[in-house]
């Protein structure tokens, strides 16, 4: 029997398939990391990477691949990332990690978004993970009380601060019906800088580690 680190693993090697020459897009977190690692065995096929986050940076670093400023990079091919849930349409909830902003334009720029997960990140309705908004610091506030409106109970990330110097309110509580319609409804709040919704640009491809090796799911 596969452990969830296994499957990780596993998602990460399957999506070097999908690696062209030129430079990608890489996500952070766990099952991110696991993809650094293994894209280190095939470094000498791309160019060089745009990283999502400051810890993402370290790590491609730290195996020799370069890292490309993203206004340097253009468009990319491939954006390889996890996520915290993911649904059969490929609508997620990212930012657990707190790099949903970063991830969110480097998932803008690249041709094909390609989700690594093991299965207990497959759901039938998004908002079971709490949804994180990253805001800027003086509207948190007002934010918090525009979400407990749409039904959320927002909590502060105590202790944090994105790579941006904002800060992170986490919505509990809500059944994400309509992820399209409420990403661009909280996009639109003044003080937001990005709702952890990637509905509107989800996933191309899913790569979904099980005990029975790796699933691909597609739109």
């Amino acid at each position: 029997m596969m452990t969830q680190d296994e499957m990780k693993q596993a998602t990460a090697r399957a999506a070097l398939e999908y690696v062209t020459p030129g430079i990608i897009g890489v996500g952070t977190g766990s099952t991110a990391n696991y993809f650094i690692d293994a894209l280190a065995d095939i470094k000498g096929r791309i160019d060089g990477a745009v990283a999502s986050s400051v810890a993402t940076a370290e790590r491609l670093k730290k195996h020799g691949i370069e890292v490309i400023d993203l206004n340097d990079a253009g468009e990319l091919q491939v954006y390889v990332d996890g996520a915290d849930e993911i649904t059969r349409h490929m609508a997620m909830i990212k930012g657990g990690g707190g790099a949903l902003t970063r991830e969110k334009i480097v998932a803008a720029c690249a041709r094909k978004f390609v989700c690594i997960v093991d299965q207990s990140k497959l759901v039938d309705v998004l908002g079971k993970f709490p949804m994180p908004v990253e805001v800027i610091p003086m509207a948190r506030s007002y934010i918090a009380r525009q979400l407990v409106k749409l039904g959320g109970n927002p909590v502060l990330r105590s202790g944090f601060t994105t790579d941006n110097g904002n800060v992170i309110l986490d919505v509990h509580g809500l059944d994400i019906l309509d992820p399209v319609a409420l990403e661009s409804e909280i996009n639109q709040l003044a003080g937001v800088v990005t709702v952890g919704l990637f509905a509107r640009r989800g996933a191309d491809v899913c790569l979904m580690g099980t005990p029975e090796g790796v699933r691909t799911l597609t739109r």
